[in-house]
């Protein structure tokens, strides 16, 4: 055999020898949890999760959080232990399946809550996941979702006042990214918050004005003096000092 032949010969065993891996099918569960609350799920419009390999960019799966907000118990305690669980079958999941031929280090990204578009954010995290070893036992893959969801419900955007006054009244809903409720000695204690709105009017800023419980779980009211007629623009947070966790949003209105 010529030189030229054999060399042709060992090529081509090396390239049968080099079959291509077989992809392996790998189970991925992705959950969200509310800061210091529960699982974001169906009832907040879920969260959107979107895979990718963190070297490469491809996009290996995408979609939404659903289910429950999951067991109160086995989330909210204090003595939690390095190998307690927090979810179970109520917990709002996102669940897929990964063909993997080689180990890739993936990135998720979460954005949610959907159904409050004002209140979102968006957060990573990346972690490697190796072919045939599944991403699924215990709370499976866990991000912590910071915020409070802050709805100004009046006055509503661009509100012109039919007629002056000494003052407006502001309500917001207030409540945990999981839509968890805020109540007086709740487990979510509204003693525990600071709920208040900063004030902008001809281009000067207000004192900070305090909103109060009003008395419907997860609402907050409070008076804006008016000064003046022209345009107020107005900023609501909540804030836990606790945890540093913080919701904002907004809302204008038109003064005669």
């Amino acid at each position: 055999m010529t030189k030229r032949l054999l060399l042709a010969a060992l090529a081509s065993f090396m390239a049968m020898g080099a079959a291509p891996a077989t992809a392996e099918p790998t189970d991925v569960t992705v959950r969200v949890l509310s800061r210091d609350a529960k699982f974001v799920g169906t009832s907040m419009g879920g969260v959107r999760i979107t895979l990718r390999d963190q070297e490469t960019n491809e996009v290996l799966a995408r979609g939404v959080t659903t289910g429950g907000t999951g067991n109160t118990a086995k989330i909210m305690h204090t003595d939690r232990g390095r190998r307690a669980t927090m979810a179970d079958a109520s917990a709002a999941a996102y669940n897929t399946t990964l063909d993997l031929e080689r180990p890739r280090l993936v990135e998720v990204e979460a954005y949610g809550p959907l159904a409050q578009p004002q209140a979102a954010h968006t957060v990573t995290s990346t972690q490697w996941v190796v072919p045939g070893r599944d991403l699924s036992g215990g709370d499976g893959w866990v991000l912590e979702l910071p915020g409070f969801v802050v709805d100004v419900e009046t006055p509503s955007a661009h509100a012109k006042l039919s007629e002056p006054g000494d003052s407006v009244r502001v309500e917001a809903a207030v409540m945990m990214m999981c839509g968890c409720p805020i109540e007086p000695d709740g487990m979510w204690d509204a003693n525990d918050y600071e709920v208040a709105m900063t004030v902008e009017h001809g281009g000067e800023t207000m004192e900070a004005i305090d909103l109060d419980y009003a008395g419907e779980t997860s609402r907050f009211a409070g008076e804006i003096p008016l000064q003046g007629s022209g345009v107020y623009q107005v900023t609501v947070h909540a804030y836990d000092p606790a945890t540093g966790n913080t919701g904002v949003d907004r809302t204008t209105f038109i003064a005669p």
